[in-house]
């Protein structure tokens, strides 16, 4: 299969010192966003003023600038909404990045000749949704992670005259493409509204708990007069569960899964970082437009090297050169949660997941 397309390399900006790094390392386009409406609230560097500077900087290297737009929002993120955007759009930035089908109505209407790229929130898993959104007037669609390489290969085949996004390489998300509950759950932080907390990155332990007189689920060591200090809590928890030994945590009567849990917790979501680079050649003779690197709250460092070496992969593939296993092993350079391919291929359920600790690593 030949390739006849040519890819698009996409890093993450989350500044615009990073957005610079990036462009000087091999990328052709980055992705950045104002936090209210970005689903990046942390980290986030570009108010209006360098939004403007990064799409200006940008257009005068030749590289495109998409802005991203995909919050799910309430009834009063919409009262001043075309009014924020519209400043935005007179920037006249490649794209917006949407995930909302309210908001992508409403910019379909205030501004019809903006270029909108469907978000990964959308979670897009099939060609009939992707046929949907071109007749939309959507120009672009970012496919869910949760896709192997061969429906990628269908949803191309079946709608060849839409632009297919595709994420390579950075962070996992544990809930279906992001859509995540956890973070507003535990502490009332929306990650819908792009302040998540990675609660799926804490270390959480088991405990035996009881309801007291109100109803209320506590623990057991609290019910135990003699459990008062931290040295007690030890003892007492020691007593109870011996770290290192499995734990089943059930789910019914016929559905069990074991945790492994030390003195530092056990790390039962935390989901291993994406790394794709072995992937590239196939995805570019597929058709796929753009390939995605995450990490938009990541240091200068991460969006230069991950744009060099996906930048040789991605050449590499379009001058039908094999790929080189290097890459693979230069990546082990960045800080990471372990890596795996993610969905693009089958694998057993360990090769997901890291329960081992909730950090990146060198």
């Amino acid at each position: 299969m030949s390739i006849t397309t040519v890819t698009e390399l996409l890093s993450p900006a989350g500044s615009l010192k990073n957005m610079r790094y990036a462009f000087a390392y091999g990328a052709d386009a980055v992705y950045a966003g104002q936090p209210r409406y970005s689903l990046r609230v942390r980290n986030n560097e570009f108010d209006h003023d360098n939004l403007a500077i990064g799409i200006q900087e940008a257009h005068e290297l030749g590289k495109k600038f998409y802005v991203v737009v995909n919050i799910q929002p309430h009834n009063s993120k919409l009262k001043n909404f075309i009014r924020d955007l519209e400043p935005v759009v007179a920037m006249q930035p490649d794209a917006l990045i949407m995930s909302d089908p309210g908001l992508i109505m409403l910019v379909r209407e205030h501004f019809p000749h903006m270029d909108i790229h469907l978000s990964v929130q959308a979670n897009a898993v099939n060609w009939a949704t992707v046929k949907f959104w071109k007749m939309m007037g959507l120009t672009r669609v970012i496919l869910s992670r949760e896709l192997s390489i061969e429906e990628i290969a269908e949803i191309k085949q079946q709608v060849p005259d839409m632009e297919i996004e595709v994420f390579v390489h950075g962070a996992l998300c544990m809930a279906y493409s992001g859509r995540c509950m956890l973070s507003g759950y535990m502490n009332k932080r929306d990650a819908n509204q792009g302040a998540c907390t990675n609660a799926c990155r804490w270390e959480y332990k088991v405990l035996d708990a009881k309801e007291d007189e109100t109803g209320d689920v506590i623990p057991v060591k609290n019910l135990d007069s003699g459990c008062c200090s931290k040295d007690a809590d030890a003892a007492h928890l020691q007593a109870q569960h011996q770290f290192n030994e499995p734990v089943l945590l059930q789910r019914n009567e016929e559905e069990m899964f074991a945790a492994e849990e030390d003195e530092h917790g056990t790390y039962f979501m935390n989901s291993k970082d994406l790394r794709a680079v072995q992937h590239v050649e196939r995805l570019t003779k597929i058709g796929v437009h753009s390939l995605k690197i995450e990490g938009r709250t990541k240091s200068y460092f991460y969006c230069a090297r991950t744009a060099q070496i996906y930048r040789k992969a991605i050449d590499d593939a379009l001058a039908g050169k094999s790929f080189d296993p290097s890459l693979m092993t230069q990546l082990e350079g960045l800080a990471n949660r372990g890596y795996t391919e993610g969905f693009l291929r089958r694998h057993v359920h360990s090769e997901y997941q890291n329960y081992e600790n909730g950090s990146s690593s060198f």
